[in-house]
Parts: C-alpha cells; sequence; structure tokens
C-alpha cells in the first residue's frame, strides 16, 4: 500500500464526525448565532429548525426575525 493511502485511511479512521442531537445542534446554533457565526445557517437548514426552537434556546429576537426566511 502507497503513503498517500495509508495516510487517507488513517485520516479517517481518527477524524471521525461526532453524531450531534437536535438539542446539541439547537444550543450551538445560538452560541453561533451570538458570536455572529455564518455556519449556523447550515445547521438550521440540516436540521431544519423553527424561530421557537432557537428563541426557547435563547437567541435574541431581533437575530431571529433578521433570518426568518431560513427559519420555517
Amino acid at each position: 500500500m502507497g503513503k498517500a493511502k495509508k495516510r487517507i485511511i488513517y485520516r479517517g479512521k481518527n477524524e471521525q464526525f461526532t453524531n450531534m442531537s437536535r438539542t446539541d445542534a439547537i444550543l450551538d446554533v445560538v452560541k453561533m448565532l451570538n458570536e455572529g457565526n455564518k455556519e449556523a445557517y447550515s445547521l438550521i437548514t440540516l436540521f431544519g429548525m423553527t424561530a421557537e426552537e432557537v428563541l426557547e434556546a435563547g437567541a435574541s429576537y431581533e437575530v431571529v426575525k433578521g433570518m426568518e426566511n431560513i427559519l420555517k
């Protein structure tokens, strides 16, 4: 086996994705929105979050109202 193939297999074994529950995702989205991180949009669309869920988790009304086109 070549060096490149060994590196790919090694990286695949050690850099696996962790399972994320819906509640963890909502809390991460609220934290990202408060920091102004744009990656929150990908989690919102991936989990299909509603505005009510994000507001109950602690996001500000202004932030949620500003992105109402993404939230269901």
